[in-house]
């Protein structure tokens, strides 16, 4: 998989330094960008450590509004400040700052960017903001997200770190995905219809008789408009259910040692629907968008 932006631990700083990069992050107008970077990469650096209490010093200290100035400049810090926030997001103190910051907005305006590493780290804090959290996903959704991971998605599928992460903020939108997608392997399935494309993702590591799987459909209905659809499927055994059912009848249970080789059956338990016109007729559909 590609590796891209994949975060990469900073050189060690000293303890005392981060207070001091933070108060300097936060009267950046008197710095010039040389002199700034440095500092963001302290931040950075312990943002990767996950060190505790960081969240509540980077809220407290007030730089978020200051960080989603840097990002609406589009400057040489653009990229390494989309990284920092998508390393910090990943609290929820720094999460529930985010709209009103204007770390929101700006990360939204980023979307339109051609920088496939400014993507990923920009569609990453969009997925950590919005996750499990119903009033950012409708923030998210009010500015217009959808449409633009849909269209950063179609554009670089051959770039699956991006991909994963554009997959994974869509699910956490519909309010179906998960805080750290990484453990998610995603593979584009058949085409079912024209204009339809899908999505799925299963855990790199399953455990015991059944995993979940998540699908994501794509389907454009007419020029530029698209709907997608976000599905949470159990994968289970066939014998599986056999012996439940085995078990409600009073018959035995059979010997699971070739559960490997059995058939899948797939159950779908989770699905949500929203912004769909009521014409469309789509079994889990999520998000109705304009691109």
């Amino acid at each position: 998989m590609d590796k891209m932006g994949a975060s990469r631990p900073l050189p060690n700083v000293p303890k005392d330094s981060l207070s001091a990069a933070i108060e300097a992050i936060s009267v950046s107008t008197e710095l010039v960008e040389e002199e700034l970077k440095p500092y963001l990469d302290t931040v950075l650096n312990v943002a990767i450590e996950r060190k505790k209490g960081l969240s509540e010093q980077v809220v407290e200290s007030g730089i978020l509004p200051v960080l989603a100035q840097i990002l609406r400049r589009k400057s040489m810090l653009t990229t390494h400040t989309a990284r920092l926030v998508a390393e910090l997001a990943r609290d929820a103190p720094v999460r529930e700052q985010c709209f009103e910051t204007g770390i929101v907005s700006a990360l939204v305006t980023l979307l339109l960017s051609q920088d496939q590493d400014l993507l990923l780290h920009v569609s990453q804090a969009i997925a950590r903001i919005c996750y499990d959290s119903n009033l950012q996903q409708e923030r998210f959704l009010r500015l217009g997200a959808v449409p633009r991971l849909v269209s950063v998605l179609l554009q670089h599928t051959e770039n699956e770190a991006l991909l994963s992460s554009c997959l994974l903020a869509l699910c956490n939108l519909a309010d179906m995905g998960e805080e750290d997608g990484s453990m998610l392997s995603w593979e584009e399935g058949a085409y079912f219809g024209e204009g339809e494309r899908v999505f799925r993702g299963t855990s790199r590591y399953s455990f015991g008789f059944s995993s979940a799987v998540t699908v994501v459909r794509l389907k454009q209905w007419t020029n530029g408009q698209y709907s997608v659809a976000v599905e949470v499927l159990q994968r289970c055994s066939t014998m599986v259910w056999g012996a439940k059912n085995g078990h409600q009848n009073g018959h035995r249970l059979p010997n699971f040692a070739h559960l490997g080789s059995c058939p899948k059956l797939y159950k779908v338990i989770k699905c949500s629907v929203k912004n769909i016109p009521r014409n469309r007729n789509l079994r889990a559909a999520v998000l109705h968008t304009l691109l």
